[in-house]
């Protein structure tokens, strides 16, 4: 893949399209889920958007039932939701799969630019790698998406600078992004 910016994606229609709508922005790529322990992350990744967008910041959210079926609805009911819930505003895609066979091609190419780097410290990554571990013993020799709310990190050439798991404070994550911008 040349770029980030040619990679095909289905918006929350289900039409093809691209992310060459965001050339020259900062994006921030993540995988959700409305049912899950993460869900909060929705409130702070808004509370981030209406902070940074002016400045060129721009959140996707793309939509993953693959942990625990915590995705649960249509594209349709997940909009509703995380628009009532959490007044999101950032574009949201269509529902997706980040790992396995049927992975998209978007986070095939982020997961090749960006690889796993670990759960970090605290107890909630203590709780992720002991449950993660028992399903997935080698889980930190691969590249793949452990779980809801992993985050990359693309700069204004579409380059993927970083990644953080959903157990990364929010806050580091902010410092992260306001770098950039």
């Amino acid at each position: 893949m040349a770029n980030i910016y040619e990679i095909k994606v289905l918006d929350k229609e289900k039409n093809v399209t691209t992310l060459e709508e965001f050339k020259g922005k900062v994006m921030l790529i993540v995988n959700t889920a409305t049912e899950c322990g993460f869900t909060p992350h929705y409130e702070q990744l808004q509370s981030m958007y209406d902070k940074y967008k002016d400045k060129g910041l721009v959140i996707l959210d793309f939509p993953c039932d693959q942990f625990g079926h915590q995705a649960p609805g249509t594209e349709q009911e997940i909009a509703k939701f995380c628009s009532s819930r959490f007044g999101v505003k950032f574009p949201m895609f269509a529902k997706i799969d980040v790992n396995g066979e049927n992975e998209t091609e978007l986070f095939k190419y982020l997961k090749s630019q960006q690889g796993f780097k670990g759960l970090g410290e605290g107890k909630m990554a203590d709780f992720m790698k002991d449950f993660i571990g028992k399903q997935h013993p080698d889980y930190e020799s691969t590249p793949d998406i452990k779980w809801n709310f992993t985050k990359f990190l693309i700069d204004r050439e579409g380059n993927v600078v970083d990644r953080f798991e959903p157990t990364m404070d929010m806050a580091q994550v902010e410092e992260k992004v306001a770098a950039i911008l």
